[in-house]
């Protein structure tokens, strides 16, 4: 039975899924998600069901390897404590002086790439699932692919194509949109 080991950016996923949310709810300047990203415009109030997303992109019927999720600490650590709650092993990083998130990209390009490098993912068998758009994580990705490992890549419809096309397969969030949205919060 295969294992999924799963890698998400909180900071893109939340972050995108905000503006993802802006355009479903059709606010000014938001008609389509390019207008909504040329016009800054996000839904502050969405928030991600954290439950939901473990279930999704960990799946039911595999075995868990990992489920990691990195991000920057927020003003309170309930939050974090609320994520390991659901099943997530949490790693943050402190933004920079200019408020830039730092660090994580190379965080989970490294861990992805140990993982499997180290025997931990069995390649060809287990499932790696990334979930980010960036189109930073390609050369990653592309390089897992093309030795042997499966890869999955989970985000939004407006992920980078060059990472779509590098993956072993992409699952779109946008049709999960009501069920990623946690409305208890």
């Amino acid at each position: 039975m295969s294992r999924n080991f799963t890698y998400i950016d909180n900071s893109n996923v939340y972050a995108e899924g905000c503006r993802v949310s802006a355009v479903s709810k059709g606010f000014p300047g938001a008609a389509t998600i390019i207008e909504a990203m040329n016009n800054k415009v996000v839904d502050y109030s969405w928030k991600i069901d954290y439950g939901f997303l473990h279930d999704f992109v960990c799946g039911k019927d595999e075995q868990i390897g990992c489920a990691n999720l990195w991000g920057s600490p927020p003003p309170s650590d309930s939050f974090w404590q609320m994520v390991k709650k659901k099943g997530f092993e949490v790693k943050t990083f402190d933004r920079n002086a200019a408020g830039k998130e730092k660090k994580v990209d190379v965080a989970i390009a490294h861990k992805i790439t140990k993982d499997a490098y180290s025997c931990v993912v069995n390649k060809g068998e287990d499932i790696i699932t990334l979930v980010a758009g960036d189109k930073d994580y390609v050369p990653v990705v592309e390089d897992l692919v093309s030795v042997g490992h499966i890869v999955h890549v989970v985000f939004w419809d407006h992920a980078a194509q060059e990472l779509k096309d590098v993956a072993t397969k992409f699952i779109s969030l946008n049709p999960f949109l009501s069920f990623c949205t946690n409305n208890n919060i």
